[in-house]
């Protein structure tokens, strides 16, 4: 890449010291973005109109996998954080997750002939395992990943274009998985529309995608770097040490500020995502276009990232999701005045409506996502602030614990909603469709709980999101005092700020000053903050290291 070009879009770094690095991390977010993808598109209409499972046993199904996934995501954590290694405290679990990867997402699209409206309890159950073992994968992979991101990118900047690299490895793992499933569906006439007739192509979409997701995940594994972890000291582990490392997390106040503004942000895409297919077959009638709207909608989520990361690098992590946000709760809106029409006017007039929704949307929430994906590994060094100690496995699984049981509840809540309020679903919609003479045809109330679960719940809770946004106060500058504060405590075992340095640190930590780690056992001996001839705050490890480097160059 040009210099020229690189400064245009903010790239900072040669290719193969850091462009390199992003890309071989990001090759597993083809399995973290994709696999769930499709699993949000036809998992929960595969349970209700392949294997006639109940709307209710689809949700318990969820719920239960989702609990279990919020449960085992501290576990993990703990062992990432306390794993001595030679590959590194988190690289090695990657390897471990593949051949789980391969057993569970084969599994979780085979019924293996269980007929739910035969034998509904023992198909639930058989889910219920099968989706617990996927989410076991799923942790195995995603919080070593999550938590190796802030040693391999530790500037403000550098986590923003690592971020960035992996949101478009997530649409590297979306789009081919999205094709894969639509082309191996209409090859076996399950296109136009998923019934019980259509085990096989679903059995088919497994395999394929569970070999595909295995190999990106090893080949993170394979070309990442991360420093060994054989001599790093580790703490005897009881419950009494567990309960303090949570407790200390939430004394973290950019923590609670970025935590109650993604659960509200998860809230509503998983509302909208629990029912848009419902919202799509029932609502607009709207089903042969199925495939076409998510492909337009993942251009459309896809398409907002140039604007995204603009924003990101010239006015801070805050602001591609205050000013693109409002598109999401447009094409929120429109669910509320989505009609289903034979008339052949206004039918196009509403699938113009719903082609509109499916841009808006996606293009939209990608805001508020990039935003909540970009605060995270700041948080880490917040904690450090705090407590002195690098916890990235430890924070990022309390804040998925929490998150992913209230998602797990949230994906009962749908199907619960959605039952109570008359929605119909599997080989019951045949003979309602006879009965009324029409295609798809549901009631009135049920039609209106679709309404409730895919727009006035997501709109609510986007609009919470977005308020709580407003308020997140930490920037590029806080962030880098905070860790040339750090890095300055470590080195010399103290240091001095300025009375306003000290303010920032409050306001962000939310923890008066002499009370953190940064505050404490401070000599007398004065360690100010350096920085450079521009104004900015120098780190003194990453100062030394650049030293080191640059003195090993020129002896070469």
């Amino acid at each position: 890449m040009g210099e020229k070009i690189k400064k245009a879009i903010g790239v900072e770094g040669d290719f193969k010291t850091t462009i390199l690095p992003m890309i071989n991390y990001s090759y597993a977010n083809m399995f973290l973005g994709g696999a769930g993808y499709i699993i949000s598109m036809y998992f929960t209409i595969f349970l209700t109109d392949v294997v006639n499972i109940s709307l209710r046993q689809a949700g318990i199904v969820v719920m239960i996998a989702t609990v279990w996934d919020a449960v085992t995501d501290p576990v993990m954590g703990m062992i990432t954080d306390r794993t001595r290694s030679k590959f590194g405290r988190h690289r090695k679990h990657l390897l471990f997750g593949i051949p789980v990867i391969l057993i569970s997402y084969s599994l979780l699209w085979n019924a293996f002939g269980i007929n739910g409206k035969e034998n509904p309890h023992t198909a639930m159950i058989y889910f219920i395992i099968v989706y617990m073992l996927y989410k076991t994968a799923f942790t195995i992979v995603s919080v070593p990943h999550t938590a190796m991101l802030p040693e391999l990118a530790p500037e403000y900047n550098l986590r923003t274009q690592y971020n960035s690299v992996g949101y478009l490895f997530n649409s590297a793992g979306m789009v081919p998985a999205f094709g894969i499933a639509v082309l191996i569906l209409g090859i076996f006439g399950s296109g136009s529309n998923i019934t019980s007739a259509s085990k096989t192509p679903f059995l088919v979409i497994g395999i394929v995608l569970s070999i595909f997701f295995s190999v990106s995940v090893f080949l993170t594994f394979k070309t990442t770097k991360e420093k060994p972890s054989l001599d790093m000291h580790v703490e005897p582990l009881d419950i009494k040490y567990i309960l303090r490392e949570y407790v200390l997390v939430f004394k973290n106040k950019s923590f609670r500020q970025y935590f109650f503004m993604s659960v509200a942000y998860q809230f509503s895409t998983g509302f909208y995502a629990n029912s848009k297919v419902y919202y799509i077959k029932y609502l607009a009638n709207q089903y042969s276009r199925y495939a076409l709207f998510n492909a337009v909608a993942g251009v459309a989520e896809a398409g907002a990232f140039p604007l995204n990361y603009a924003l990101t690098i010239k006015y801070g992590k805050q602001k591609c999701g205050n000013i693109v946000t409002p598109l999401m709760i447009a094409g929120l809106a429109i669910g509320l005045f989505m009609q289903t029409s034979n008339d052949g006017k206004w039918s196009w007039i509403f699938a113009v409506l719903m082609m509109l929704s499916m841009i808006l949307y996606p293009f939209g929430m990608s805001g508020l996502g990039f935003v909540s994906t970009n605060i995270f590994p700041d948080l880490t060094d917040v904690d450090e602030l705090i407590t002195g100690r690098r916890r990235e496995g430890v924070i990022a699984t309390f804040s998925t614990l929490i998150k992913k049981g209230i998602a797990g509840v949230m994906a009962a809540m749908v199907g619960f909603t959605l039952q109570g309020f008359g929605l119909v679903t599997g080989d019951t919609v045949s003979e309602y469709e006879k009965a009324t003479g029409e295609l798809f045809a549901q009631s009135s109330s049920a039609i209106w709980g679709v309404r409730i679960c895919v727009a006035v719940i997501p709109i609510a809770a986007a609009l919470i999101s977005l308020y709580l946004l407003k308020n997140f106060k930490m920037n590029k500058d806080d962030h880098t005092m905070i860790r040339a504060a750090v890095a300055t405590k470590h080195k010399y075992g103290s240091v001095t700020l300025t009375e306003e340095e000290i303010k920032r640190c409050e306001l962000i930590s939310g923890q008066k000053f002499e009370k953190t780690w940064l505050g404490t056992g401070n000599s007398e001996e004065e360690h100010r903050l350096k920085k450079n001839e521009n104004g900015k705050y120098i780190i003194l490890i990453e100062a030394e290291e650049e030293k080191q480097e640059l003195e090993k160059a020129n002896q070469k």
